[in-house]
């Protein structure tokens, strides 16, 4: 499963830490991090067309859903 949202294509991003004892050093020693987004497994079902959809989408792409409809979302990602 690629980590990645079907509809918004939002992947892992490298997000960096400091500590407070070196926030002002060049050295930072606390390495970095991978951060990934908010993925959910959900079957979309389009009355439109009479189907259901697997889809692994992020939770923001499910409030995108509620709010335009699920055929408008998914015309507009390429999936229909």
């Amino acid at each position: 499963m690629a980590k990645v949202c079907d509809i918004t294509k939002k992947g892992s991003i490298m997000g960096g830490r400091y500590s407070n004892r070196t926030r002002a050093t060049q050295y930072n020693p606390t390495g970095k991090v991978r951060r990934y987004p908010n993925l959910q497994k959900k079957r979309i079902y389009v009355p439109e067309l009479k189907k259901v959809f697997n889809l692994t989408i992020s939770t923001r792409a499910i409030k995108t859903i509620n709010k335009n409809g699920a055929f408008a979302t998914l015309k507009k990602a390429g999936i229909i």
